[in-house]
This record gives structure tokens, sequence and C-alpha cells, in this order.
């Protein structure tokens, strides 16, 4: 198998591997706040957190920076736990065009963080760290294939309940992010790093 497919299909088995059920988690509680006619926006901000968090496997896997896995896993649960927050408690996103600049730059960031906790991963993969390019692009590559395919199912699956069930927007946003904060603040007891 060529370099490249091979860190492809890890990359896209990576992000659609249901034990590494956190970034699929974040990527429901991103997702909440939209409606199916926004969809544009959605992969956008995918993009914007895919961005996010390939430039921090790129600096990790070029030994820039090194954050202890200890505080990367109690952090990933604070991004999902903020994003519900912010789905619950901020603008709303239907009518505030204005305000994705400051999604899309949430997403970046909290992609920096996620990157980290895939850069662990990633590093222990690499045979020779001489040859960073090739495998970190496919890496990449793959997550964001796997993330656009779990995104779809996403949307799939709010369409159903929002669409076809007539379950009220607000509700479903709700419901999604709070559940999606009280997985992330078990998670956060159970990864405090202090």
């Amino acid at each position: 198998m060529h370099p490249f497919e091979f860190y492809l299909k890890l990359g896209f088995e990576h992000i659609s591997n249901l034990a590494g059920y956190d970034h699929i988690l974040f990527l429901v509680v991103l997702c909440a706040v939209y409606k199916i006619h926004q969809w544009k926006r959605v992969l956008i901000l995918v993009t914007a957190f895919t961005i996010g968090h390939s430039v921090t496997l790129a600096l990790v896997s070029f030994d820039v920076i090194t954050i202890p896995s200890s505080i990367i896993k109690f952090l990933i649960p604070t991004t999902i736990l903020l994003t519900a927050l912010h789905n619950v408690i901020g603008p709303d996103q239907s009518t505030e065009t204005r305000k994705m600049g400051r999604n899309y730059a949430m997403a970046l960031f909290f992609g920096f963080i996620h990157g980290m906790d895939f850069s662990n991963y990633f590093r222990a993969l690499l045979l020779d760290n001489s040859e960073v390019v090739v495998p970190l692009l496919a890496f990449n590559v793959g997550i964001e294939l796997g993330q656009i395919l779990v995104v779809l199912i996403i949307v799939a699956i709010a369409y159903v309940f929002l669409n076809l069930i007539n379950v009220k927007h607000r509700e479903w946003n709700v419901f999604i992010s709070g559940a999606a904060a009280g997985m992330a603040l078990i998670s956060m007891f159970e990864n405090k790093f202090w």
C-alpha cells in the first residue's frame, strides 16, 4: 500500500472510529445549532476546525510545540462544553450572519486543541520523522473526509427530527447541546489533570 493511501485510510478511520467518540461528539454539538439550509456554513465551520487541527499536527510533528497529553485530555471535553453552552446561550445562528466569523474563529481555535490529541496518535504512527509531509497531508485529508461523512450523518438525523418528526429547532438544539454538555462534564471530571 502506498504511504499516502495508508495515512489517508488511518486518518479516515481515526475520525470515524466510535471509540474516539469525543471528536464525533464535538462535531455533533458544533452542528446542533444549524438548520439543513445552512449546510454551507456547517461545511465551512468543519473545514475551519480541520485547518486548526492540521496546523497543530504540523507544529507537533516538526517538534515546534509539545503539550502534555493529560492537559489535552481535559481540554477536549472543555471545548465540547463551551460549544454546547454557546449553542444554548449564544446568538441566534439563523439570523446573525455577522456572528459567523466568531463561530469560525472558535472552531479554528478548538481545532488546535483537538489536533494536539491527534498529534500524539500521529507521531506514534510515524516510522521516520524525516518523511512527515506526505503522511501529514494524507492523514489530514483522511480526517476531513471522515468528518464530512460524520457531518452528513448528523445533518441527516437532524433533518429527520426537524423536518419529518417536526421537533422545534430550539428544542433540538437544547437537547443535543445539553446531552453533549453532560457528557463533557463527566469526561472533564474523569480527565482532570490536577
